[in-house]
This record gives C-alpha cells, structure tokens and sequence, in this order.
C-alpha cells in the first residue's frame, strides 16, 4: 500500500487509522480474541508506527481492545458482566431516542423507518442485509431524535456492541426483532413517547435475553 504519510498529518494518520481498526472490528474482519501486531498493521495501512500505536491506544481506551500477557493487544472477549452492562445502558439510551422520536421525528424520518421495517421482511434469508437494515433502523431512530449528545452516546455504545456477533441469522430472532421493530414504528407514528420507550425497552430486552442463551450454548461467552 501506497505511503500516506507524506500528504497527512500524524494527528490525520492517527485519526485514519482508527477508523479502519474499528471498521474491520464492525465488519467481523478482526473478531474478538484476534491478536493485533504493530507491525503488521503498519505494513498494512503504509504508516509508521506512531499513528498506529496512537489508534491502538484510543481503541484500548474504549475496551475495544484488551492486552492480554504474553499474547499483547487482542480485539477484546465479551464477558457475562460486559454484556449485561452493555445491554443495561443500550436499554436506557434506546428507550430515550424511541421517545424522543415519537416527539421530533419530521415525516420524511418517520416515512424512512417504515420503509425499512418493511424491508427488513423480504431479507429473513439473508442474514448479511437483515443486519445491514438493522444498523439503519437504529441509526435512523437516533438521529430522528434530534438531540446530538444522545447521538454520540448511542454512537460509542454501538462501537462496543460491534463486538458481539449479529443474532440476525436465527431466522426466530430475525422475526421477533421485525415485530418489536414494527411496534416501535406503530408507536412513533402515533406520536406516543412513552409507548415507544416502552417498545424499545422490551426490544433490548429480548435481544439481551437471546444474545445470552445463544452464547452459553455456543460456548462463547467467558
């Protein structure tokens, strides 16, 4: 890969590199117990080590990456405690986002979140789109709360959450994640804050409860 070094700034080239680290751990392209070697990442990305270990630092600064003795940087093992905590602050934030949609939403957001719930019923087949629909339902109902400080909070947390494998590709969950989805909608629409939160809260809940199930069973779960 072409050196960049010379056209950006170290701060720039920190900047960059994270984003790539954290786009790779979102897409699944570096899971969780992966091992993360310096220099191979700066042979990768055509950097010098500076904005590399920079990246590094910030990503282990969000628990995104752990250091683990005699193994170094690894993308980090959800725990039983992590995932509970997790579920407990994206049941608080989404509950206010749903809410406060159901107050601010303009049209135009609302007629989008419809139209990919509707979507998200022609893709139970293709884990890969339900996934990517998913991601858009949520983000869309954050930023249809218009309030940029919940946005950033929603936004960190979502960043953590990329550590734990989509449920989208249990076809019972992928069904039971399109009805709370539509309930949440039915309730925006309605202009009804309270019966959103509510609708959201419920659907973190089931989420919660079958991420767990699933992991004990895998036997992923530490």
């Amino acid at each position: 890969m072409e050196n960049v070094e010379a056209t950006q700034s170290a701060g720039d080239l920190g900047a960059e590199a994270y984003e790539r680290l954290k786009s790779a751990i979102r897409a699944g392209e570096l899971q969780a117990g992966d091992r993360l070697v310096e220099k191979d990442i700066t042979e990768r990305f055509g950097m010098s080590r500076t904005p590399v270990r920079e990246a590094l630092k910030r990503l282990e600064a969000e628990s995104l990456l752990t250091y683990e003795p005699r193994r170094g940087l690894t993308v980090t093992r959800p725990t039983h405690q992590m995932i509970m905590e997790l579920y407990s602050m994206r049941e608080a934030l989404e509950a206010k986002a749903a809410s406060l949609a159901a107050q601010h939403a303009s049209e135009i957001e609302i007629a989008a979140l419809s139209s990919l719930v509707n979507e998200e019923a022609k893709c139970f087949d293709d884990p890969r789109r339900l996934s990517e629909i998913n991601q858009r339902f949520h983000g869309m109902m954050y930023l249809a709360a218009h309030n940029r400080f919940l946005l950033r909070s929603l936004q960190t947390m979502n960043d953590t959450m990329a550590l734990l494998p989509t449920m989208l590709g249990d076809v019972v969950r992928a069904r039971e994640a399109h009805s709370e989805h539509q309930e949440i909608v039915r309730h925006i629409v309605a202009r009804d804050s309270s019966a959103s939160a509510m609708a959201a809260e419920a659907h973190i809940r089931s989420a919660q409860r079958r991420r767990i199930q699933w992991l004990v069973e895998s036997g992923g779960l530490d």
